[in-house]
């Protein structure tokens, strides 16, 4: 945003000077300097860039044309234009509006038989320079969009190697599960009846001991066989966990708040999921759209129990945001397990905020 605030000053000082020296009616000049003004701030939005850039030098050259004594500060306007272009267009538009560019200099200096072959030397060499600009600014964009596709692809492998060694280490804990219950259990119950057997034979205090403490080993047992089946999911300690995860394999700065009351909460997968799935999008629309590198995630719990959450980031540039894939299939998901959440953007900051209620709620 402040370089944008830049690049707009030093327009409107080309423009109070064409108006200030080379005018011929000032009322006119300021005219076109406010449209001119207005159609620079509709660059900010990012849309429709090659045509609004057209609309700014043709003002300026009819202007020129029209309306100053002298073309040199007009000239200038114009190439100034295509250096703010070189920057935001893309080669082929920028090919286009650079011939355009060029073809009005040139008659701007030949309607006040200025051309000169030190001018025409100058320009040439400056358009070298805003061609090369535009080159490396536009395989600087290519990078950028191969590196976040290579650095999707690496999340994606990574988080498919983590459900595979889950998925492993579940089916191992399964397979002990089954083996304890095939063998422990079996041989338990046996006990158990021929305790009972010996009891009817001959009834004895002894016995119902032992068949005590028989029936409660095999209570244990299943819990024990129950707490193996069961994927290790739930809790915010595992969210803890993923966060770290990510902030490694993103290269971000997370400034991560626990407030007291979390990390004892139980929540089901299901929203354990939401959870982290809210983190995630969360933090990868950060790195995306806001260019931001340090984010900040609060998790809390309220009054009544429900887990709140809060991701902040930063925005330098901000823009009207719209609900994408991402943001519209975190609010699918918080929906799902009866949260809520609300997304926002102000003028320094993009907030999604909600809360998942407690288990059992």
């Amino acid at each position: 945003m402040k370089l944008f605030w830049f690049r707009f000053a030093v327009f409107s000082i080309l423009w109070v000077l064409i108006i200030i020296i080379d005018s011929k009616q000032v009322p006119v000049s300021i005219v076109c300097f406010a449209l001119s003004m207005g159609i620079y701030f509709f660059l900010s939005l990012k849309k429709s860039l090659f045509i609004l850039y057209l609309l700014l030098v043709s003002i300026t050259f009819i202007h020129g044309i029209l309306n100053t004594n002298d073309a040199m500060l007009s000239v200038i306007i114009i190439l100034y234009m295509l250096i703010d272009a070189s920057f935001r267009l893309t080669m082929r538009q920028f090919m286009l509006y650079s011939v355009v560019v060029v073809v009005q200099a040139f008659l701007l200096l030949s309607a006040r038989d200025e051309v000169r072959i030190e001018m025409i030397i100058m320009t040439s060499f400056l358009y070298y320079l805003i061609l090369v600009i535009n080159r490396m600014t536009v395989e600087r964009r290519e990078q950028a969009e191969i590196y976040d596709q290579l650095l999707g692809e690496y999340r994606n492998l990574k988080r498919m190697n983590l459900n595979t060694e889950n998925n492993a280490r579940l089916e191992e804990r399964t397979k002990i599960a089954r083996d304890i219950h095939d063998s422990v259990g079996h041989r338990l119950t046996a006990l158990i009846m021929q305790l009972e057997m010996l009891t009817i034979q001959e009834p004895n205090n002894s016995y119902e001991d032992l068949k005590k403490m028989a029936k409660d080993s095999l209570e244990e047992t299943r819990q024990a066989v129950n707490a193996l089946q069961t994927e290790e999911s739930e809790g915010i300690a595992t969210i803890v966990h993923l966060i770290h995860k990510l902030e490694v394999e993103s290269h971000i700065l997370v400034q991560f708040t626990i407030k007291q009351g979390v990390l004892s909460a139980r929540m089901s997968n299901a929203k354990n999921v939401a959870l982290y799935r809210v983190i995630q999008e969360s933090l990868t629309n950060a790195m995306r759209h806001a260019g931001s590198r340090e984010i900040q995630v609060t998790l809390g719990k309220s009054a009544t129990g429900d887990i709140s959450f809060e991701i902040k980031n930063t925005v330098f540039d901000p823009t009207p945001f719209t609900y994408g894939f991402g943001l519209t299939n975190l609010k699918q998901r918080i929906n799902e397990v009866k949260g809520t959440v609300t997304i926002y953007q102000t003028e320094t900051e993009f907030v999604v905020a909600g809360s998942i209620p407690r288990e059992g709620a």
